[in-house]
């Protein structure tokens, strides 16, 4: 298939620069596998979800990976500097986005309010960066130098600001390690969690760190010339006994996100079986890809020609979801990170 497969024309304007508040008044478009889509709130997930079903969470916690720097050299040249920390290699040691790379070179220093860190082994705008720092200081300087690396399609629009540090985390972060959410969670509110839990729906927690690559272009024109990005993720012997169980009782698996999907599809065996997971994943899925575990997707609206829509397309059907996208703008739902929400069910399920 080609990406040209996957665009569609969306407004500016339904962008969502801010959450909802309450987080769960977000609107919610359900789309079933066998019957007419249906616009809801994402606070009737405890009326669309069973006793018995299974809803997979992501843990991970967005860490203030945006840093602005000063390039520093010997002649006195300086230049503003954007940096995207992207893959901690050691405990001062990181993978890096610089912007606009073409003003720095290997060796050059960075300096970030008074923390200085040297670059190395710079390729297509990325380097690797060793800060000036103990390796005990790397968090404690990032919480004081960083921002929340919102995505381009918001900090393109707005500068981030102190609300993000709430805003751009789920209500189950807890593992440091992601340089963007889960956006799918960021619906979530306790209301919401105890409402789903008097339902009989379960909660089972896995931790995939997303990286770079959820806001990278796809830049060929067949689909399966596309390599995704590594992300580290983990699935732990509990979570996955525990999903197995829910399958044998007859409930459902419901991944909150793509990226739960992702690291439970990558966990799970032909034959269906969940498997505890500690590994670097790459996995990408589109239109033709039989899912082995997950029934039901709750996300967000995605990007065109994005890597995401092609998830959920094989997920639902390229028609379906062109169809439903359709919908969302004409309705004037909000998309991305910050927006809407959408609930499917599989289509062979």
């Amino acid at each position: 298939m080609q990406v040209d497969d996957f665009d569609f024309d969306l407004p500016e304007s339904l962008i969502a620069l801010r959450p909802a508040q309450p987080r769960d008044t977000a609107r919610l478009l359900h789309i079933p596998a066998a019957a007419d889509m249906a616009d809801k709130s994402v606070r009737d997930l405890s009326q669309l979800l069973r006793a018995g079903d299974a809803l997979v969470v992501n843990t991970t916690k967005v860490i203030p990976a945006r840093l602005i720097g000063k390039r520093l050299r010997t002649d006195g040249a300086g230049a503003k500097i954007e940096i995207t920390l992207t893959e901690r290699l050691g405990p001062v040691d990181w993978r890096c986005f610089m912007k606009p790379a073409k003003k720095v070179k290997d060796d050059d220093i960075i300096n970030f309010g008074g923390v200085e860190a040297e670059v190395s082994e710079r390729e297509e705008g990325a380097a690797r960066l060793v800060f000036r720092l103990p390796p005990d200081a790397m968090e404690t300087s990032l919480a004081e130098l960083g921002t929340m690396p919102l995505p381009p399609y918001i900090a393109g629009k707005r500068t981030p600001d102190a609300q993000d540090n709430d805003d751009y985390q789920t209500l189950f972060a807890r593992e440091e390690g992601a340089v963007a959410a889960p956006t799918a969670g960021l619906h979530f509110t306790p209301e919401l969690v105890a409402a789903l839990k008097k339902q009989g729906v379960s909660f089972h927690e896995v931790t995939l760190h997303v990286g770079p690559g959820t806001f990278l272009p796809v830049k060929v024109d067949n689909i399966m010339d596309h390599k995704m990005h590594g992300e580290w993720g983990q699935v732990t012997s509990e979570t996955a006994a525990a999903l197995n169980k829910v399958k044998t009782n007859g409930g459902r698996i419901v991944c909150v996100g793509t990226t739960s999907l992702r690291l439970i599809e990558s966990a799970t065996s032909e034959g269906g079986e969940v498997s505890p997971y500690e590994d670097v994943t790459d996995i990408f899925i589109s239109p033709g890809y039989r899912f082995r575990a997950a029934d039901l997707l709750l996300t967000n609206f995605h990007l065109p020609r994005s890597t995401l829509f092609m998830l959920v397309s094989a997920f639902s059907g390229l028609e379906e979801m062109q169809a439903a996208y359709a919908h969302a703008i004409a309705e004037a739902y909000r998309f991305y990170s910050y927006g809407d929400a959408c609930l499917l069910e599989r289509k062979d399920a």
